[in-house]
């Protein structure tokens, strides 16, 4: 049923339907036709017969050169004609049958007994297979027609595949003037309009980021020279939040623009883990970061990609925890980040949306996570057993 709601299903058993009403349409009028000729024979022969005994009776004789016209000759063999009068034994006066292939017919009556071969053949019924040859052909050529008229429907569609797929680089451009080609046109445009549209935006972004992030940079060295520490360290802390929200920005913008290709390769976990708590930046690794590497699988993904959301999900695991620490577990490849600490509040779905509530950040960490994650195929799953907040990701 799926495949019938398509447009070109549906032609197709619209067409599938009509060829078939077309050949039952043609095989009855080929019988009818066949019928006719048949009657017809019937009806000559009927009429050679009354012609013969009124002949006979007027002038005592067979009329000959009246059956050669008719095609219609005389059986004189006698072994023959004993096996064809054994043949019509249930014939009485007249009688019309096939004898080996033979149209033969019998009559006998009270002045001769006569045995004939109508040599007339039923032919094809030339002109039901001309028109139905004519309307089959017709048919045929509509339905190529509207086939070839389609083509470019599919066309499209594997251009707004690829256009899904995040390739900007298409063009459906049509010169045909139908329906198909108008919407053909309009996308090509509105792809040209998107391409503008993202393009000012990564300039806009990009250009956006620079111009803070200088200005940053002198104010974090800047700070450096105050000499008072409790205000010093007020305004480090700001700037650093700055910067980290800057930091937190180019990644969705690298993220969910999807205008990048992956460069997946086979890694082993632990050196993805490694990396991964490389990028917090912090010293006392051990105090935070329990490891347990049960199976070092290999991991076939993007380096820069996945270490990020490991370390997005230690970075939130310790800074969500009551103990400050987590527990990194990778088994039966499976990547396993457990925490103590209260439960989520709301379903992990809601998490997964960039800017939830959150009092402690943007809330884009686990949104950047899961963005990752889809690209790569990778399964995310939450659960919160004993107290623990466990986060795993595995293969779908």
């Amino acid at each position: 049923m799926t495949r019938l709601s398509t447009l070109k299903s549906k032609i197709n058993l619209i067409f599938f339907i009509s060829f078939i009403l077309l050949g039952t349409l043609f095989v009855l009028l080929f019988h009818i036709s066949r019928h006719e000729l048949e009657e017809a024979k019937m009806k000559q022969e009927r009429e050679v017969t009354r012609y013969l005994y009124d002949y006979f009776l007027k002038y005592g004789k067979i009329d000959y050169a009246f059956l050669e016209s008719q095609n219609i000759s005389v059986i004189k063999d006698k072994d023959e004609i004993e096996k064809i009068e054994f043949f019509f034994k249930n014939k009485k006066n007249y009688g019309v049958d096939k004898y080996k292939l033979k149209r033969i017919m019998f009559i006998n009556n009270d002045r001769f007994k006569i045995l004939l071969e109508n040599k007339n053949r039923n032919y094809l019924p030339i002109k039901t297979f001309v028109v139905f040859l004519m309307f089959f052909i017709i048919m045929v050529a509509i339905y190529i027609w509207i086939q070839k008229s389609l083509s470019p429907l599919a066309n499209l569609k594997e251009k707004i595949i690829k256009f899904s797929q995040g390739n900007l680089d298409i063009e459906c451009i049509s010169e045909n003037n139908d329906e198909i080609a108008d919407v053909a046109n309009e996308f090509n445009n509105a792809v040209i309009r998107i391409k503008e549209l993202l393009h000012s935006r990564h300039l806009m972004l990009r250009t956006m980021m620079h111009e803070l992030k200088t200005p940053i940079a002198k104010g974090r060295i800047s700070s450096e020279l105050i000499t008072d520490e409790k205000q010093k360290q007020r305004i480090v802390k700001s700037f650093d939040r700055l910067n980290f929200i800057i930091n937190e920005f180019i990644k969705i913008e690298q993220i969910t623009s999807k205008h990048f290709e992956l460069d997946k390769k086979p890694y082993y976990i632990n050196n993805l883990i490694e990396a991964g708590i490389d990028k917090l930046l912090i010293d006392n690794v051990s105090e935070h970061i329990s490891l347990n590497i049960v199976d070092n699988d290999v991991w076939n993904v993007d380096f820069e990609l996945f270490s990020l959301t490991i370390k997005n999900l230690i970075d939130n695991g310790i800074k969500y925890s009551d103990t400050k620490n987590i527990k990194i577990e990778a088994k039966d490849n499976k990547l396993i980040f457990s925490n103590k600490g209260l439960k989520l509040k709301n379903e992990i779905k809601t998490y997964f949306e960039p800017f939830h509530e959150s009092k402690d950040s943007m809330g884009l960490g686990l949104y950047i996570v899961k963005s990752i994650l889809d690209i790569h195929n990778l399964k995310f799953d939450y659960e919160y057993i004993d107290g623990n907040n466990i986060f795993t990701i595995s293969h779908t």
